[in-house]
């Protein structure tokens, strides 16, 4: 799975450190998902989408192939 987070956090100068207190997450949960190395939970996918004032389907972007594994 890809993100736009790095992309969209920066639009609004925030660090991984800001962004992380304000979802309630480490900093290291953050880049995780910034390299598509980690799938959040609904729940922490909907509190970046709010604290990125997005949506969650333009932050999180689905290859139809991950789809069906």
């Amino acid at each position: 799975m890809k993100t736009r987070i790095k992309e969209l956090r920066a639009r609004l100068n925030l660090t991984q450190e800001e962004l992380a207190k304000k979802v309630g997450v480490r900093r290291e949960t953050i880049i995780f998902l910034e390299k598509g190395k980690y799938n959040p939970s609904l729940k922490l996918a909907y509190k970046i989408a709010r604290a990125l004032d997005s949506n969650i389907e333009d932050i999180f972007i689905f290859d139809e192939d991950e789809l069906n594994e």
